[in-house]
């Protein structure tokens, strides 16, 4: 059962709220088990997980690479919509760490299986 989801929706550079989460998912590891909390990327969100961005050109840091400490943290329930990738013409081989692709449909399902979510 999932316990916290935490759905990215935004953009990595523009604003801070991908920034912000990927602390909030790191902080939450110290309180939660691994299985207790599962990530989802939907929308603008599955941008966070391109490889080879380069932050440094518009003056940001680079955070995104911070996703890799996901496999440290052993948080294995990593979900990515198929739609949004389609969306952006994007592939799993472009991205910086391992989620499971799913349909949109399915992502509902396993959000509303969380008690509670967080997006950002």
């Amino acid at each position: 059962m999932i316990k916290i989801a935490f759905v990215f929706r935004s953009a990595p550079h523009g604003s801070s709220a991908s920034r912000e989460g990927l602390d909030a998912l790191l902080a939450a590891t110290a309180f939660c088990n691994e299985e207790d909390i599962a990530v989802f990327f939907i929308d603008d969100g599955v941008l966070n997980l391109l490889i080879h961005q380069q932050p440094e050109l518009i003056l940001q840091k680079d955070f995104v690479s911070g996703l890799k400490l996901l496999d440290l943290y052993d948080i294995k329930q990593r979900y990515v919509c198929a739609d949004s990738l389609t969306q952006f013409g994007l592939s799993e081989k472009q991205h910086i760490i391992f989620c499971e692709k799913i349909d949109r449909t399915l992502l509902v399902e396993k959000l509303q299986q969380a008690e509670k979510t967080l997006t950002f």
